[in-house]
Protein backbone atom coordinates (compact mmCIF):
# COMPACT_ATOMS: atom_id res chain seq x y z
CA UNK A 1 0.00 0.00 0.00
CA UNK A 2 1.30 3.45 -0.98
CA UNK A 3 0.28 6.62 0.86
CA UNK A 4 1.11 10.06 -0.54
CA UNK A 5 0.70 13.60 0.80
CA UNK A 6 -0.85 15.04 -2.34
CA UNK A 7 -2.34 13.04 -5.19
CA UNK A 8 -3.22 14.90 -8.38
CA UNK A 9 -5.52 13.33 -10.95
CA UNK A 10 -5.23 14.79 -14.45
CA UNK A 11 -2.41 15.91 -16.69
CA UNK A 12 -3.67 19.16 -18.22
CA UNK A 13 -2.69 22.74 -17.32
CA UNK A 14 -4.54 22.54 -13.99
CA UNK A 15 -2.89 19.28 -12.95
CA UNK A 16 0.61 20.23 -14.07
CA UNK A 17 0.39 23.65 -12.39
CA UNK A 18 -0.84 22.03 -9.18
CA UNK A 19 2.15 19.67 -9.36
CA UNK A 20 4.55 22.60 -9.81
CA UNK A 21 3.21 24.47 -6.78
CA UNK A 22 2.86 21.36 -4.64
CA UNK A 23 6.46 20.41 -5.42
CA UNK A 24 7.74 23.81 -4.34
CA UNK A 25 5.75 23.41 -1.13
CA UNK A 26 7.57 20.11 -0.43
CA UNK A 27 4.36 18.08 -0.63
CA UNK A 28 6.04 15.41 -2.80
CA UNK A 29 3.04 15.30 -5.16
CA UNK A 30 2.18 12.27 -7.27
CA UNK A 31 0.29 12.99 -10.49
CA UNK A 32 -1.46 10.46 -12.69
CA UNK A 33 -1.88 11.84 -16.19
CA UNK A 34 -4.95 9.85 -17.25
CA UNK A 35 -5.83 8.61 -20.71
CA UNK A 36 -4.84 11.87 -22.43
CA UNK A 37 -1.57 13.24 -20.99
CA UNK A 38 -1.58 16.98 -21.49
CA UNK A 39 -5.36 17.14 -21.74
CA UNK A 40 -7.41 18.69 -24.53
CA UNK A 41 -4.72 21.25 -25.36
CA UNK A 42 -2.68 18.52 -27.03
CA UNK A 43 -5.30 18.48 -29.82
CA UNK A 44 -4.88 22.24 -30.41
CA UNK A 45 -2.38 23.29 -33.04
CA UNK A 46 -1.31 26.82 -32.05
CA UNK A 47 -2.10 28.84 -28.93
CA UNK A 48 -1.64 32.59 -29.21
CA UNK A 49 -3.43 33.81 -26.08
CA UNK A 50 -1.35 32.13 -23.37
CA UNK A 51 0.81 34.81 -21.68
CA UNK A 52 4.57 34.63 -22.09
CA UNK A 53 4.77 33.31 -25.65
CA UNK A 54 5.11 36.28 -27.98
CA UNK A 55 4.92 34.19 -31.15
CA UNK A 56 2.47 31.61 -29.85
CA UNK A 57 3.10 27.99 -28.96
CA UNK A 58 1.57 24.66 -29.91
CA UNK A 59 -0.72 23.01 -27.40
CA UNK A 60 1.51 19.94 -27.24
CA UNK A 61 4.63 22.02 -26.67
CA UNK A 62 2.98 24.07 -23.92
CA UNK A 63 1.93 20.91 -22.09
CA UNK A 64 5.35 19.30 -22.58
CA UNK A 65 6.96 22.41 -21.10
CA UNK A 66 4.63 22.43 -18.07
CA UNK A 67 5.23 18.72 -17.55
CA UNK A 68 9.00 19.12 -17.72
CA UNK A 69 8.87 21.97 -15.22
CA UNK A 70 6.84 19.88 -12.77
CA UNK A 71 9.30 16.98 -13.10
CA UNK A 72 12.31 19.27 -12.64
CA UNK A 73 10.84 20.57 -9.39
CA UNK A 74 10.36 17.04 -8.07
CA UNK A 75 6.82 15.98 -8.92
CA UNK A 76 6.32 12.27 -9.49
CA UNK A 77 4.43 12.08 -12.79
CA UNK A 78 3.02 8.69 -13.74
CA UNK A 79 1.07 7.17 -16.56
CA UNK A 80 -2.24 5.60 -15.66
CA UNK A 81 -5.88 6.44 -15.15
CA UNK A 82 -8.05 6.30 -12.05
CA UNK A 83 -10.66 3.59 -12.42
CA UNK A 84 -12.09 3.57 -8.87
CA UNK A 85 -12.19 5.97 -5.93
CA UNK A 86 -13.34 5.97 -2.32
CA UNK A 87 -13.48 9.40 -0.70
CA UNK A 88 -15.48 8.31 2.32
CA UNK A 89 -12.50 8.67 4.67
CA UNK A 90 -8.94 9.91 4.78
CA UNK A 91 -6.54 8.86 3.47
CA UNK A 92 -8.57 8.71 0.27
CA UNK A 93 -8.32 5.56 -1.78
CA UNK A 94 -7.95 5.53 -5.55
CA UNK A 95 -7.34 2.58 -7.83
CA UNK A 96 -5.14 3.04 -10.90
CA UNK A 97 -5.84 1.01 -14.04
CA UNK A 98 -8.02 -1.40 -12.09
CA UNK A 99 -5.25 -2.78 -9.89
CA UNK A 100 -2.83 -0.42 -8.14
CA UNK A 101 -4.14 1.14 -4.91
CA UNK A 102 -2.89 4.57 -3.83
CA UNK A 103 -3.95 6.36 -0.64
CA UNK A 104 -3.83 10.16 -0.46
CA UNK A 105 -3.85 12.58 2.46
CA UNK A 106 -5.08 15.25 0.03
CA UNK A 107 -6.55 14.83 -3.41
CA UNK A 108 -6.67 17.34 -6.27
CA UNK A 109 -9.17 16.45 -8.99
CA UNK A 110 -8.11 18.00 -12.30
CA UNK A 111 -9.75 15.62 -14.74
CA UNK A 112 -11.08 18.32 -17.07
CA UNK A 113 -14.19 18.44 -19.21
CA UNK A 114 -14.66 16.82 -22.59
CA UNK A 115 -16.24 18.79 -25.41
CA UNK A 116 -19.29 17.12 -26.90
CA UNK A 117 -18.90 16.15 -30.55
CA UNK A 118 -21.36 14.92 -33.13
CA UNK A 119 -19.69 11.53 -33.47
CA UNK A 120 -18.77 11.80 -37.16
CA UNK A 121 -15.60 10.06 -38.40
CA UNK A 122 -14.78 13.12 -40.52
CA UNK A 123 -15.10 15.29 -37.41
CA UNK A 124 -12.39 13.24 -35.73
CA UNK A 125 -10.27 13.23 -38.90
CA UNK A 126 -10.12 17.04 -39.03
CA UNK A 127 -9.91 17.74 -35.31
CA UNK A 128 -7.16 20.32 -34.98
CA UNK A 129 -7.25 20.88 -38.75
CA UNK A 130 -10.30 23.10 -38.82
CA UNK A 131 -12.58 21.31 -36.36
CA UNK A 132 -12.56 22.98 -32.95
CA UNK A 133 -14.65 23.19 -29.80
CA UNK A 134 -13.26 26.54 -28.62
CA UNK A 135 -13.79 29.76 -30.55
CA UNK A 136 -11.78 31.77 -28.03
CA UNK A 137 -8.84 29.41 -28.46
CA UNK A 138 -8.86 29.04 -32.23
CA UNK A 139 -10.98 31.84 -33.70
CA UNK A 140 -7.98 34.06 -34.41
CA UNK A 141 -6.78 31.65 -37.10
CA UNK A 142 -9.94 32.25 -39.14
CA UNK A 143 -9.77 36.01 -39.46
CA UNK A 144 -11.58 37.18 -42.61
CA UNK A 145 -12.56 33.58 -43.39
CA UNK A 146 -15.87 31.70 -43.31
CA UNK A 147 -16.74 29.35 -40.45
CA UNK A 148 -19.66 27.32 -39.14
CA UNK A 149 -20.88 26.97 -35.56
CA UNK A 150 -23.01 23.96 -34.57
CA UNK A 151 -25.57 24.56 -31.84
CA UNK A 152 -28.51 26.70 -30.85
CA UNK A 153 -27.98 27.50 -27.17
CA UNK A 154 -26.29 30.35 -25.33
CA UNK A 155 -22.83 28.91 -25.89
CA UNK A 156 -23.38 28.61 -29.64
CA UNK A 157 -24.67 32.18 -29.84
CA UNK A 158 -21.71 33.46 -27.82
CA UNK A 159 -19.25 31.57 -30.02
CA UNK A 160 -20.97 32.78 -33.21
CA UNK A 161 -20.97 36.44 -32.18
CA UNK A 162 -17.35 36.21 -31.04
CA UNK A 163 -16.33 34.68 -34.36
CA UNK A 164 -18.40 37.22 -36.28
CA UNK A 165 -16.03 39.91 -34.99
CA UNK A 166 -13.13 38.09 -36.63
CA UNK A 167 -14.55 36.24 -39.61
CA UNK A 168 -16.00 37.28 -42.92
CA UNK A 169 -19.06 35.09 -42.42
CA UNK A 170 -20.43 32.76 -39.75
CA UNK A 171 -23.02 30.05 -40.38
CA UNK A 172 -24.97 28.74 -37.41
CA UNK A 173 -26.13 25.16 -37.97
CA UNK A 174 -29.27 24.68 -35.87
CA UNK A 175 -31.17 21.39 -35.85
CA UNK A 176 -34.49 22.98 -34.84
CA UNK A 177 -36.47 25.96 -36.16
CA UNK A 178 -35.78 28.02 -33.02
CA UNK A 179 -32.77 28.90 -30.87
CA UNK A 180 -32.63 27.59 -27.30
CA UNK A 181 -30.56 30.59 -26.21
CA UNK A 182 -31.75 33.37 -23.95
CA UNK A 183 -33.60 36.22 -25.63
CA UNK A 184 -30.63 38.55 -25.06
CA UNK A 185 -28.27 36.18 -26.86
CA UNK A 186 -30.75 35.65 -29.69
CA UNK A 187 -31.00 39.41 -30.11
CA UNK A 188 -27.22 39.68 -30.42
CA UNK A 189 -27.23 37.07 -33.15
CA UNK A 190 -30.10 38.73 -35.02
CA UNK A 191 -28.29 42.06 -34.90
CA UNK A 192 -25.02 40.66 -36.30
CA UNK A 193 -25.08 41.06 -40.08
CA UNK A 194 -22.50 38.42 -40.97
CA UNK A 195 -24.21 35.56 -39.08
CA UNK A 196 -26.53 33.37 -41.15
CA UNK A 197 -28.64 30.75 -39.37
CA UNK A 198 -29.29 27.48 -41.22
CA UNK A 199 -32.46 26.19 -39.59
CA UNK A 200 -33.60 22.56 -39.29
CA UNK A 201 -30.17 21.26 -40.32
CA UNK A 202 -27.96 18.42 -39.15
CA UNK A 203 -24.38 17.86 -40.21
CA UNK A 204 -23.86 14.70 -42.25
CA UNK A 205 -20.15 15.13 -42.85
CA UNK A 206 -17.27 17.54 -42.40
CA UNK A 207 -15.57 18.03 -45.76
CA UNK A 208 -11.88 18.61 -46.24
CA UNK A 209 -8.63 17.81 -47.98
CA UNK A 210 -5.05 17.15 -46.93
CA UNK A 211 -4.76 20.71 -45.61
CA UNK A 212 -7.90 20.70 -43.45
CA UNK A 213 -11.58 21.61 -43.45
CA UNK A 214 -13.10 22.94 -46.67
CA UNK A 215 -16.81 22.63 -45.94
CA UNK A 216 -19.70 20.72 -44.41
CA UNK A 217 -22.48 18.57 -45.86
CA UNK A 218 -25.84 19.29 -44.25
CA UNK A 219 -29.19 17.50 -44.21
CA UNK A 220 -32.24 19.69 -43.85
CA UNK A 221 -35.34 18.38 -42.10
CA UNK A 222 -37.26 18.30 -45.41
CA UNK A 223 -34.68 15.89 -46.87
CA UNK A 224 -32.58 18.39 -48.81
CA UNK A 225 -28.83 17.67 -48.76
CA UNK A 226 -26.48 20.54 -49.52
CA UNK A 227 -22.90 21.64 -48.95
CA UNK A 228 -21.52 24.85 -47.51
CA UNK A 229 -17.95 26.07 -47.97
CA UNK A 230 -16.23 26.87 -44.68
CA UNK A 231 -12.65 27.08 -43.43
CA UNK A 232 -13.46 26.24 -39.81
CA UNK A 233 -16.08 24.06 -38.10
CA UNK A 234 -16.83 24.89 -34.46
CA UNK A 235 -18.77 22.65 -32.07
CA UNK A 236 -20.81 24.50 -29.45
CA UNK A 237 -23.12 21.79 -28.15
CA UNK A 238 -21.73 21.65 -24.64
CA UNK A 239 -19.06 20.03 -22.50
CA UNK A 240 -19.14 17.00 -20.24
CA UNK A 241 -17.16 17.33 -16.97
CA UNK A 242 -15.15 14.22 -16.15
CA UNK A 243 -16.42 13.93 -12.59
CA UNK A 244 -18.27 10.58 -12.59
CA UNK A 245 -15.73 8.71 -10.50
CA UNK A 246 -16.02 11.24 -7.68
CA UNK A 247 -19.58 12.55 -7.69
CA UNK A 248 -20.75 9.96 -5.18
CA UNK A 249 -18.86 12.03 -2.58
CA UNK A 250 -18.19 15.51 -3.93
CA UNK A 251 -21.03 17.90 -4.68
CA UNK A 252 -21.68 18.61 -8.35
CA UNK A 253 -24.10 20.94 -10.11
CA UNK A 254 -26.90 19.92 -12.46
CA UNK A 255 -24.44 19.46 -15.32
CA UNK A 256 -21.91 17.45 -13.32
CA UNK A 257 -19.34 20.20 -12.65
CA UNK A 258 -17.73 19.89 -9.22
CA UNK A 259 -18.88 22.64 -6.87
CA UNK A 260 -16.10 24.51 -5.07
CA UNK A 261 -16.33 26.88 -2.12
CA UNK A 262 -16.24 30.50 -3.25
CA UNK A 263 -12.89 31.52 -4.72
CA UNK A 264 -11.16 28.47 -3.26
CA UNK A 265 -10.70 25.01 -4.75
CA UNK A 266 -12.28 23.31 -1.72
CA UNK A 267 -15.02 20.76 -2.32
CA UNK A 268 -17.54 19.65 0.30
CA UNK A 269 -15.14 16.84 1.28
CA UNK A 270 -12.32 18.07 3.53
CA UNK A 271 -8.96 17.41 1.91
CA UNK A 272 -10.39 17.08 -1.61
CA UNK A 273 -9.87 19.95 -4.02
CA UNK A 274 -10.91 20.53 -7.64
CA UNK A 275 -9.15 22.50 -10.34
CA UNK A 276 -9.53 23.24 -14.02
CA UNK A 277 -12.42 22.57 -16.35
CA UNK A 278 -13.97 19.86 -14.17
CA UNK A 279 -15.16 22.70 -11.89
CA UNK A 280 -15.38 25.54 -14.42
CA UNK A 281 -18.46 25.64 -16.67
CA UNK A 282 -17.82 29.25 -17.68
CA UNK A 283 -14.29 30.07 -18.86
CA UNK A 284 -12.62 26.76 -19.82
CA UNK A 285 -9.31 28.37 -20.79
CA UNK A 286 -5.78 27.09 -20.27
CA UNK A 287 -4.82 30.16 -18.26
CA UNK A 288 -7.81 29.90 -15.90
CA UNK A 289 -7.21 26.16 -15.49
CA UNK A 290 -3.58 26.80 -14.59
CA UNK A 291 -4.61 29.47 -12.08
CA UNK A 292 -7.05 27.10 -10.41
CA UNK A 293 -4.32 24.44 -10.24
CA UNK A 294 -2.22 26.95 -8.32
CA UNK A 295 -5.10 27.59 -5.89
CA UNK A 296 -5.65 23.87 -5.37
CA UNK A 297 -2.01 23.24 -4.47
CA UNK A 298 -1.96 26.18 -2.05
CA UNK A 299 -5.22 25.01 -0.48
CA UNK A 300 -3.83 21.48 -0.12
CA UNK A 301 -0.64 22.83 1.48
CA UNK A 302 -2.64 24.87 3.99
CA UNK A 303 -4.89 21.92 4.78
CA UNK A 304 -1.94 19.61 5.51
CA UNK A 305 -0.28 22.18 7.75
CA UNK A 306 -3.42 22.39 9.87
CA UNK A 307 -3.61 18.62 10.47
Amino acid sequence: METVNCLIIGGGPAGYTAAIYASRADLSPVLYEGIQPGGQLTTTTDIENYPGFENGISGQQLMDTMKAQAVRLGADLRTGAVTEADLSQRPFKVVIDGSKEVYAKTLIIATGATAKYLGLPSEIKYRGLGVSACATCDGFFYRKKTVAVVGGGDTACEEATYLAGLCKKVYMIVRRDVLRASEAMQERVRNTDNIEILWNCNTQEVLGDEYGVTGARLLRKDGEVFDIAVDGFFLAIGHHPNSELFNQWVAVDSEGYIVTDGKTSKTNVEGVFAAGDVQDPIYRQAITAAASGCRAALDAEKFLKMQ
